[in-house]
């Protein structure tokens, strides 16, 4: 397999069964981050993922993390929290604020984040369009945790997480399928495993049944959830 480098213009995504195995899951290289070049590529199962200074690099992983909203684990401890209520959950209210505080946590945790600013700019821009959204966790007014990502029909697309207060990205997570599993939302695509996704019930599949499962919701109109 050889990676496919994409048309600034105008770029068409390979299927993305032929993504390279190492490194596992770059399908390509290049295009735009317009809006349509996004929506396009989640709903074929494609996420862009590069660092500051690289070139635009396009992703779609042997394996992939995913969970259905009504599958989710919420821990003993994590349950009290809930039912002590000292958190407010809101959605898409400080849409922007959600991402500085992802990529804080990421430049803190390894030094860097793959939020460029043209991502930023381009997550903005989705969110205008209501398609990218934001959950955010408060507590006294301020802001201590949340997560982003891009619904597509019955998908969500989550990218990115982060907590100013211990289990405050946890309670956004709670709060976000709470609501997609009301507003029946078929799948939550986590993209890349991870201990603390692991622990609220994700799982990883491989690809082709991934596709699959996508390809089941990815056209159904559903509206975003009031939370």
């Amino acid at each position: 397999m050889t990676l496919s480098h994409l048309c600034e213009r105008n770029p068409q995504f390979p299927d993305p069964m032929t993504a390279l195995e190492e490194p596992d899951g770059l399908l390509a290289v290049g295009g735009n981050l317009a809006a349509n070049t996004l929506i396009e590529a989640y709903s074929r199962g494609i996420f862009p993922w590069y660092q500051d200074g690289d070139p635009l690099l396009w992703w779609s992983p042997s394996q992939r993390c995913v969970l259905h909203p009504s599958q989710l684990h919420v821990s003993r401890s994590l349950k009290k929290i809930i039912r002590r209520g000292d958190f407010s959950i809101t959605s898409d209210t400080v849409f922007d604020q959600v991402l500085s505080g992802c990529i804080k946590t990421r430049i803190k945790q390894s030094g860097g984040t793959w939020i460029t600013p043209a991502m930023r700019k381009a997550y903005n821009t989705l969110h205008n369009l209501g398609i990218a959204h934001s959950v955010e966790v408060w507590q006294d007014n301020q802001l201590q945790g949340g997560l982003y990502g891009v619904a597509i029909g019955g998908v969500f697309c989550g990218e990115s997480m982060f907590s100013y207060s211990a289990n405050s990205s946890k309670l956004a997570f709670v709060a976000l399928c709470d609501r997609l599993k009301d507003a029946d939302f078929g799948l939550i695509d986590c993209q890349m495993e991870t201990a603390h996704l692991n622990s609220l019930g994700a799982i990883s599949i491989a690809r082709e049944s991934f596709l699959k499962r996508l390809k089941l919701h990815v056209d159904r109109t559903i509206i975003w959830p009031l939370f």
